[in-house]
């Protein structure tokens, strides 16, 4: 029997030993963290919180949905999913706040409060939002993005050109909407994709359906439980994980991949998935001779942000906060100048914080409050503990202003977590923490490739990959990358038959 191996065990790579090991195949997982979920690990801490270290947003249900089913099973056979209503928050000022309600109807009457006559072209923008997400889901995003003709389907051209899928998508927002308020509403999902609004193509308005009209979950538990569920139905396939193990090279013999060396240990495989870091992988695993992208390469490529997270504990509960918190009180262009066009640290930045203790009791010790909080940072600069402790002030006073609440002198449990960290941890080529920005010149067949052309028996999955960051995109990824192995095995299969 042939003997696959997958590195990183997170979604993306548990999502392709699973789908290797279903087929029949020998399956080894490895990871050098003592626990599944890479950047989507969780941290406990010893006064009884509970954190989830990366993602927080459970968006497009049905991605994930289709995942368990395609191995008999559906999420509600490992954890309880709870729609949030408000489904998420933006704040633009002390006194100027927008619940984002989880009915498409209550959203309608929102918008036409704000701007008289939106909640039709709401309707509109969704409606038009709904085909792309469909265009999306059923024909772009399980296509391995290896060759120009996986798009040479007519009637998929013509629909990718009708519905203006690679036009602007600020500029397809400002055809909908006036209202600043309601204009940053729309452009917000689009920085999940790690690119500004003017950058990102218009078929990005799926983000808009994905996640103001199919709403916004929380698996109770956390982000974690899917960690948990994707790692129980991988060993069920016959799945053998290592955990705390280093994979410090891939050996090759010719032109093909001959095994993995793995803390100081060579183990033969007939092919190998990494759902490490993609740079990392080429730079560090490979010899020169099967690297497909230079350095020079790489450093002309547009990344997402990377970020500066803190987990704290409050001893107290924080009244004004809701699960998912958007502080969009400062100019989001000039943030974002700051991550792409000049790299630094923000003058003014934007924050998320999510506070899931709102709807899980079971992350917090009672009557505490879990905070998670985010700000966008450019990938590569300088990350000192000075910085984070300055932005960590800046942060807190504009929270406290907010929530007119002393949050400082409540904290019990403190981390931060930053580029150093990214870099330390997952091996993330500058420190990124979403991979590369979703600009037209890198979706699709403009990604790196999931399938090396240099060395035999070679895939990548992960957030670097088609069809991009985020926790759905992920799980795809590692689907993908298997299904190519697989169909590639079963072409070299057929070929030494005839022969």
């Amino acid at each position: 029997m042939k003997k696959l191996a997958v590195i990183g065990a997170g979604y993306s790579g548990l999502s392709a030993a699973a789908t290797l090991a279903a087929s029949g195949y020998s399956v080894d997982l490895f990871d050098k963290h003592e626990a599944s979920g890479g950047r989507a690990r969780r941290l406990h801490t010893d006064n009884g919180f509970v954190y989830d270290m990366g993602p927080s947003w459970y968006w497009m249900p049905e991605v994930i949905e289709k995942f368990f089913q395609r191995f008999g099973y559906s999420s509600s056979d490992f954890y309880d999913l709870k729609l949030l209503d408000p489904s998420f928050t933006m704040i633009f000022s002390d006194s100027d706040k927008m619940d984002i309600p989880s009915g498409f109807d209550e959203l309608c009457e929102l918008f036409e409060n704000t701007e008289k006559g939106s909640a039709d072209r709401l309707k509109k923008f969704m409606n038009e939002a709904e085909e792309k997400y469909r265009l999306g889901i059923d024909s772009l995003v399980y296509s391995p993005g290896l060759s120009l003709t996986e798009f040479a389907d007519l009637k998929l051209i013509g629909k990718m050109l009708q519905l203006s899928v690679f036009s602007s998508f600020r500029k397809h927002v400002r055809n909908y909407f006036k209202d600043p308020r309601l204009i940053a509403l729309m452009e917000f999902p689009v920085l999940f994709l790690g690119a500004r609004p003017e950058e990102t193509p218009a078929l990005y308005s799926l983000m808009n359906y994905a996640g103001l009209k199919l709403g916004t979950w929380y698996p109770l538990g956390g982000m974690g439980k899917i960690n948990d569920a994707m790692e129980e139905i991988a060993r069920q396939q016959g799945v053998v994980i290592h955990y705390n193990s280093d994979v410090e090279s891939i050996t090759a013999k010719g032109k093909n991949v001959a095994g993995l060396m793995v803390s100081g240990s060579t183990m033969p495989f007939n092919a190998v998935i990494s759902s490490a870091d993609y740079h990392h992988t080429e730079s560090q695993l490979l010899p020169v001779e099967f690297r497909q992208y230079t350095d020079k390469w790489w450093n002309t490529r547009r990344l997402a942000p990377s970020c500066l997270i803190f987990y704290l504990g409050i001893n107290k509960k924080i009244e004004k906060l809701n699960h998912h918190n958007l502080f969009f009180d400062k100019n989001m262009d000039r943030h974002f100048e700051q991550v792409y066009d000049q790299p630094s640290w923000p003058d003014e930045p934007l924050f998320y914080v999510c506070c899931p203790s709102k709807t899980d009791p079971g992350v917090a010790p009672e009557g505490f409050e879990n905070l998670f909080i985010l700000m966008p940072l450019a990938p590569g600069i300088e990350d000192t503990d000075e910085k984070r402790e300055e932005y960590f002030s800046v942060i807190l006073s504009r929270l406290e202003k907010y929530c007119a609440d002393k949050i400082r002198s409540g904290i019990v449990y403190k981390k931060s977590y930053c580029i150093n960290d990214f870099k330390n941890d997952y091996n993330a080529f500058k420190g990124n923490a979403y991979g590369l920005a979703n600009t037209l010149g890198q979706t699709a067949i403009f990604k790196p490739r999931i399938k090396s052309s240099k060395l035999g028996g070679l895939y990548f999955a992960g957030q670097l990959t088609s069809p991009g960051p985020g926790v759905p995109p992920s799980i795809i990824s590692g689907q993908v990358a298997a299904t190519q192995l697989l169909k590639d095995f079963k072409r070299t299969e057929h070929v030494a038959f005839v022969q």
